[in-house]
């Protein structure tokens, strides 16, 4: 192992790996306690899928490519497709002409709700048709043998379980998997949603609290991450405070992911306009004039309604 600081990376696999096994094999485990455990450390499983496919963790090629196997059965996918989807594609946000396939523009519901909750139905065809093409490519023969050996364990594995016994791989092993992967989808919009992919330091939503970063390994400090994505999870927060957060839209800072989850897709009924950032570099205006500007704005219509 490269850092120490991974064993946390490692625990965090181990339990939601070790959850599933418990449901799966002990029948008292079969509740929604241990169900809910396994959907959070199943999604958390993801976030270090996320880091480890930027940052190898070992030294050794088969440790990598056993953890990898793991998390591929966690979420049923093969992991290596986040290679193009997410580490090529989706960094270079259409930059390269090759369009995001993760773009939140790609869900079009004027109920906001329902971008969320379908998001994943709808890029999901998009990216996997992209990475089948991709991996098509002359000279890309070691990437569609990662993905088939990654596709044949998860899915074989998966397989297995359900003819051994179909409800409780149904219920209790199915659910944290599509769980953990749509979740991970979801984390797209999210986190890009009305932001400025154009602008050199608005062009991702960071969420800033010290418990969110603390459960997501930093994974809130997003900003920074795409503009130096080999960049250890423990260097991330120094990193952002540093060169990202004197410079950023302060709106793009949310405190409270939760808070920011009801806002947007409980308490907000339509799609919010997306914030004009660009507009208010190019018109020199310091970003928290921008903000002031904007709540008034929406103060006032909110008044008017």
């Amino acid at each position: 192992m490269r850092r120490l600081a991974d064993l946390r990376q490692l625990a965090v696999v181990a339990i939601y790996l070790c959850l599933l096994g418990a449901m799966f094999f002990v029948p008292a485990a079969r509740n929604p306690v241990v169900l809910l455990l396994a959907m959070l450390f199943g999604w958390l499983s993801m976030l270090v899928n996320h880091n480890v496919m930027h940052l190898a963790l070992f030294d050794s090629k088969a440790a990598n490519t056993a953890l990898r196997l793991a998390l591929s059965f966690g979420a049923m996918f093969p992991v290596s497709s986040l290679i193009p989807a997410h580490n090529i594609i989706h960094h270079h946000f259409g930059e390269d002409g090759l369009p995001d396939w993760a773009d939140p523009k790609h869900a079009r519901f004027k109920w906001n709700l329902a971008n969320i909750l379908h998001f994943p139905n709808v890029i999901g065809p998009i990216t996997f048709d992209g990475t089948s093409r991709w991996g098509q490519v002359k000279g890309r023969a070691p990437f569609r043998a990662a993905y088939g050996m990654e596709s044949a364990f998860a899915f074989g594995l998966t397989g297995a379980l359900l003819l051994w016994d179909f409800w409780t791989t149904l219920c209790f092993i199915m659910i944290p998997q599509l769980f953990s992967a749509r979740s991970f989808l979801r984390i797209n919009i999210i986190q890009h949603e009305g932001t400025d992919t154009t602008s050199r330091y608005n062009h991702s939503r960071n969420f800033v609290g010290t418990f969110t970063n603390w459960l997501w390994m930093n994974g809130g400090y997003h900003t920074i991450h795409h503009d130096h994505p080999t960049l250890h999870w423990t260097e991330l927060k120094a990193a952002h405070e540093q060169e990202v957060a004197p410079k950023m839209h302060p709106s793009l800072a949310e405190k409270s992911f939760g808070w920011y989850l009801i806002r947007t897709y409980l308490l907000t009924l339509w799609r919010p306009a997306p914030i004009d950032v660009a507009a208010a570099e190019r018109g020199g205006a310091a970003p928290q004039q921008a903000v002031a500007q904007e709540l008034h704005s929406n103060s006032t219509a909110a008044a008017a309604v």
